[in-house]
Parts: C-alpha cells; structure tokens; sequence
C-alpha cells in the first residue's frame, strides 16, 4: 500500500489557518498519546465540539474529513459533536466533497494527491475511484454544500 501523506509532512499552520476558515481548531496530539474522539482509532483523526484532534502521524485525508463532518454538523446546528459526526449518506457525500476542495486549498497537498490516497485508504465509491466519483458522479454532494454555503469561493 502507498504511504499516505500524514500530518508531519505538510505544513501545520496552512492546515490551521484552512480550519479556522470554517470556525474551526486543530489541536495537536502528542505523538503515541490516544486521539480524543477518533471514529476509526489511531492515529486517525478525531472530532469533539469545534476541535479537530490529530497526532503527527494523522492522514491528512483522515484530517480533513473528520474536520469537514464537523464544518456540516456545525452549519446544520449539531455543535455537539463527539466522534462521530455523520447524519446521512448525502452528507458524508458532502463530507468527501469537501475534503477534496479543500485539499486543493492545502500547500503540498491538492487534489491530486488526496485522491490518492483516499483510494489507498480504503474509501469506496460506485465508480470505483474517488477521482471518478469526484468527476463524474458528485453533482447532488457539490449541490447539497452550495446550498448551504459551504464551497469555498474560487
């Protein structure tokens, strides 16, 4: 399996600053410490309130997806938040769909790359890859979050 892109390799105060963007926080985890509120267990990324917590081994695609579920849960009232923030299969649609514009918005990072390694991690899509998913098949996701205000312009 290719190495995906983690924490440790991108720069940490471009992914605060994409975070704060969305009103919310990153807060460091030390490293071989537990993740508060991680979905999948370590060294995936968790969720709690506004806070997105990562450890330097986090992948950065596990950072932005946890952290897109929140920026919805939040826009949709749900500000309690713990673990796990998903609410339907439209919205974790929505969540990758996010995660990917945002990833175009990360130095170092891009599309191309979270694509990658969203296929190495494991997520599944009907058209058998994310990029095909992204490309071709992700108008309703793409809707949902303009509808509610969610794409970053540009």
């Amino acid at each position: 399996m290719t190495r995906v892109l983690e924490l440790r390799d991108v720069d940490v105060e471009a992914v605060r600053r994409l975070l704060a963007t969305a009103g919310l926080e990153l807060a460091l985890v030390a490293d071989g410490a537990p993740i508060p509120g991680s979905y999948w267990g370590e060294p995936e990324a968790g969720v709690i309130g506004r806070t997105v917590h990562a450890r330097s081994d986090t992948p950065v695609h596990s950072l932005l997806h946890e952290a897109a579920h929140l920026a919805i849960a939040i826009r949709e009232g749900r500000t309690d938040v713990h673990t796990d923030a998903s609410d339907s299969t439209l919205e974790e649609d929505a969540t990758c769909y996010l995660e990917i514009v945002w990833a175009g918005r990360l130095p170092g990072v891009g599309r191309d790359r979270i694509l990658a390694d969203m296929d190495a991690w494991g997520y599944t899509f009907r058209l058998g890859s994310a990029r095909a998913w992204f490309e071709r098949d992700a108008e309703d996701a793409r809707a949902w979050l303009a509808a509610r205000g969610l794409l970053p312009e540009g």
